[in-house]
């Protein structure tokens, strides 16, 4: 029957929502069964451990293992011995890092490892085998972005890892505790700008503009939940009009995150200029829902000492990082590249 039999408004609205109760009750049960295999090869992994299989039976006991449970479990998938051989690794890598943090023990069952899939868990265990906390750390981000294997991989070949959380800021003291520990691990130092391809000597407008032209990979370097608000965003403080380089709404953090960006070296007076401006979207934007704003400083360079003092100094919540560019085309070469304009009259000739 290839089309829907249609009664009424109120028949197709309910096949309506049947369809989408299955749909929802399928991820559902894959979510589930995906937890349960994982506990499954967890207990196989932890057996093999404490039970020293390999030692005990010898070195050929995981393709033993492998064969008799398919005796046993005739058209069962997942039970080669590769798998059973993972299991095993499963278990010994996660359980460094509970052995490293025994007071998430009592977490273990509400734990991020049961739910990404085991294809993943593969990946990260051939890659981090021997780094419990790098593990931790690409499976906790895999469930908040949602990465596909491919995604995964490609960022377990990134220094994300040793780059995330690593802005100076003075957010313990100027958020309350679940907003600043989530804050404080959405930033990063280095930004990595590997996106532009800027010339030497590129002005701050270059900068704002080529980020702006790219801004949905500017998103993707800032991390989860940003929504763009707006480049050169307007307010007004007093009687006299501000600019905001770019304004944000995180969607997890569920506030306002104003973005400077300088080319230069950091200066204690860019984080005044920063505080107005978080102060400003809190007068006119914040709204009661919304969570305090905060501001984001990313600066060519920048003396740590300094701006941990100007962070002391002001009661705004503020971060400061530095970005990073890989593709600096030399100068002489600007004059020869064809602008934007060039290109798009060229591809409506």
């Amino acid at each position: 029957m290839s089309q829907l039999v249609r009664i009424d408004k109120d028949y197709a609205s309910w096949i309506e929502e049947l369809s989408q109760r299955y749909r929802r009750s399928q991820i559902k049960a894959a979510t589930h069964v995906n937890s349960e295999m994982l506990q499954f090869y967890w207990s196989l992994g932890k057996d093999i451990v404490t039970l020293k299989a390999e030692s005990r039976w010898g070195e050929k006991i995981l393709k033993y293992v492998s064969a008799d449970l398919q005796v046993k479990l005739p058209g069962i998938k997942g039970l080669s011995e590769t798998s059973i051989g993972y299991a095993k690794r499963f278990y010994t890598l996660y359980n460094k890092h509970f052995t490293i943090h025994p007071q998430a023990v009592g977490e273990l069952q509400e734990s991020a490892i049961w739910r990404i899939p085991w294809g993943h868990h593969r990946y990260i265990i051939d890659k981090f085998f021997n780094a419990p906390e790098k593990a931790m750390f690409f499976v906790k981000k895999t469930l908040e972005n949602g990465w596909s294997r491919n995604i995964l991989l490609n960022f377990m070949d990134t220094d994300l890892y040793e780059r995330q959380g690593k802005a100076i800021s003075n957010f313990k003291t100027s958020l309350p505790a679940p907003q600043s520990d989530l804050a404080q691990e959405m930033t990063k130092d280095p930004y990595k700008f590997d996106f532009l391809a800027m010339t030497e000597g590129y002005r701050e407008k270059e900068l704002k503009d080529a980020l702006e032209i790219n801004i949905r990979d500017f998103l993707l370097e800032l991390g989860t939940g940003f929504a763009y608000m707006g480049r050169e965003y307007r307010i007004v403080i007093g009687q006299t009009e501000k600019f905001i380089d770019m304004l944000f709404y995180n969607l997890n953090l569920r506030c306002y995150v104003v973005v400077e960006i300088k080319t230069g070296k950091f200066d204690s007076s860019y984080a005044g200029q920063l505080g107005t401006y978080v102060v400003a979207v809190n007068h006119q934007m914040k709204t009661e829902a919304d969570n305090p704003t905060f501001g984001l400083l990313i600066c060519k360079d920048m003396d740590k000492v300094e701006a941990q003092y100007a962070l002391e100094s002001t009661s705004q919540p503020l971060g400061i990082s530095s970005y990073e560019l890989s593709k600096l085309i030399p100068e002489e070469f600007k004059g020869s590249m064809p602008t934007i304009e060039e290109i798009e009259a060229e591809l409506n000739e």
